[in-house]
């Protein structure tokens, strides 16, 4: 079973790059460049100075006691919270954007859902000088409000997208709607390992410093460089990707995705893709996604902005429907549970995304020396609203 993106841009079945003709230029161009730039020695080294001094990475790779106790097995949290920003997402941006330099561009877009990408790539425009515009939904514009006014002040312009549900799916129609008007000295900085070949890939190889880093922190802490169990929360599925990027062939890593259900699988609020999709097309690759008889995509609910899609990563739809990874659908409830637990047991307050991830535990069985290694992919500042509507109703 082959987890490296072929010559054609495809994981298995999914995957390729299906863009209009006018972009087609532009992301040949990328095509063509991307392996050359991440293989060069001075972009190594001027990413690898960022990640630590900028970043701050390693990000820890922390034992989680009382949650180890709670559940009887040895559960070790990657901590990609601690990060400038409060994401993982800041790695694939900082990476992106020096691309981007590299190649001569000189304005950057991108879209976000949950505000972290947007917060991300914002920063790193900042950091290097360039001018950044960030395509948001009004809904998450309103339900992340403290992400959309910490973008402004870092000089990044944010776009309210008024089409559709107003959300991740509709704010990054609006931004290939932009690339399509400027191929020439726009950068599209996409925050997932979605998009035509080559973003999947080239997401996913900036985000593998989250699971090179793991090894050699698994080997100093358990005496052996991989785990038992990973567990990741999916949405587009860059920091799963991450998570998964150095274990993808080991047969004796068992993977395990959680994806929003939102009120439930079989409630129609749901953002479940992997259990819901079928094949398809959505923003350039071919992968699984939730769409009617007739092709129309079929509107995605989440509690969680950053897990609100109607699609997913190619990689992960290659991964469910060969049989690589087990896939859990966990919904609002059971993902603001996990949240308050963690807060309660181990003084981290989780991003409602990587609460998903969490929520995953009460529902697997695992042996008193497994080796559970769970990304908390951001923090949950951005959520605090959210939380403080539901604490009361979860602490009757």
């Amino acid at each position: 079973m082959n987890f490296k993106v072929d010559n054609k841009g495809y994981y298995g079945q999914f995957g390729g790059a299906y863009i209009p003709e006018i972009l087609y230029g532009t992301v040949e161009a990328l095509r063509n460049a991307y392996d050359g730039i991440l293989n060069d020695a001075s972009f190594k080294a001027e990413f690898a100075d960022l990640m630590k001094n900028y970043v701050g990475r390693p990000s820890p790779l922390y034992h989680a006691k009382r949650l180890s106790e709670k559940y009887g097995t040895q559960i070790y949290l990657k901590r990609e919270d601690l990060n400038h920003t409060g994401a993982h997402k800041i790695n694939n941006s900082i990476g992106q954007v020096l691309i981007a330099k590299r190649m001569g561009k000189t304005r950057i877009i991108a879209e976000t859902g949950a505000g972290q990408h947007g917060v991300a790539t914002a920063t790193a425009c900042a950091l290097m000088g360039l001018q950044c515009i960030v395509y948001m939904g009004e809904t998450d514009v309103k339900r992340q409000h403290l992400n959309v006014q910490k973008m402004q002040m870092l000089g990044a312009e944010v776009i309210p997208v008024q089409s559709g549900n107003k959300t991740l799916k509709d704010a990054t129609n609006e931004a290939i709607r932009d690339w399509c008007c400027n191929p020439a000295d726009t950068f599209y900085v996409i925050g997932s390992t979605v998009g035509p070949h080559p973003y999947p890939d080239m997401v996913g190889r900036l985000q593998s410093i989250i699971s090179e880093e793991m090894k050699w922190q698994l080997q100093e802490q358990v005496g052996r460089d991989y785990p038992d169990y990973l567990i990741a929360c999916v949405g587009g599925g860059s920091n799963a990707a991450g998570t998964y990027f150095h274990y993808w062939d080991n047969p004796k890593v068992k993977i395990i995705s959680a994806e929003a259900a939102g009120l439930g699988v079989d409630t129609g609020e749901s953002a479940a893709t992997i259990h819901l999709g079928t094949e398809g097309i959505i923003h350039g690759a071919r992968t699984l996604l939730m769409q009617d008889a007739d092709g129309q995509i079929i509107e995605p609910y989440s509690i969680s902005a950053g897990l609100d899609y109607p699609g997913i990563g190619p990689i992960h739809a290659h991964s469910a429907v060969s049989g690589r990874a087990k896939v859990h659908a966990i919904t609002d409830d059971e993902a603001l549970a996990a949240a308050f637990e963690l807060t309660r047991l181990e003084g981290i307050i989780p991003a409602i995304e990587s609460a998903h991830a969490l929520a995953v535990l009460p529902k697997e069985t695992f042996l008193p020396n497994d080796v559970v290694v769970l990304t908390v992919s951001g923090r949950g500042d951005k959520d605090m609203e959210t939380y403080v509507r539901k604490f009361e109703e979860f602490n009757k």
